[in-house]
């Protein structure tokens, strides 16, 4: 099963009438939480990207996930080629902090690990929480804070080494 943005905003409108503190759905390849009685709501989706699992198994797969990066600028395609891109799993605002006075999630040279919030992505009032769901160090931050991204646009670049 995979939701759409309207199933998922739908999804919320009932959960906030409805009452209830949370609500959780997990299935093998998508899971969102909805918790409310939050200022604000946070809601935290974590969409496995298609290229986060084959990386590993296969070291042919991340040359793909640097195809689109590489048209923009040639130069970095060579040493690129080995990163994971973590992706937008929603269209919205990028956050790098939780808040304007806050420090942010990750820096280039971190190290992360699934699970680890590294972003923000505000849609509609709503500030998702982005988890990595690969291990590795960042060695690319693609996009400014506070800056709209798309439906899977590249965020992060992660070396998994």
């Amino acid at each position: 099963m995979s939701m759409d943005i309207k199933q998922i905003q739908d999804l919320i409108k009932f959960v906030s009438k409805s009452g209830v503190n949370e609500v959780s759905i997990e299935e093998k390849d998508f899971k969102i939480t909805i918790k409310t009685n939050q200022e604000p709501t946070y809601v935290t989706a974590s969409i496995p990207t298609a290229h986060a699992v084959p990386a590993a198994a296969a070291p042919a797969a991340p040359v793909a996930v640097a195809a689109a990066p590489a048209a923009q600028s040639a130069p970095a395609a060579d040493d690129s080629s080995k990163y994971i891109t973590i992706k937008s799993p929603i269209i919205g605002t990028f956050y790098r902090s939780p808040g304007p006075d806050k420090s942010v999630f990750v820096n280039v040279g971190d190290e992360v690990t699934p699970g680890k919030v590294i972003c923000i992505v505000e849609a509609m009032k709503l500030f998702n929480e982005i988890e990595s769901e690969v291990s590795g160090k960042i060695v690319k931050i693609l996009v400014n804070d506070a800056q709209p991204v798309e439906y899977d646009q590249p965020l992060f670049l992660v070396d998994p080494s």
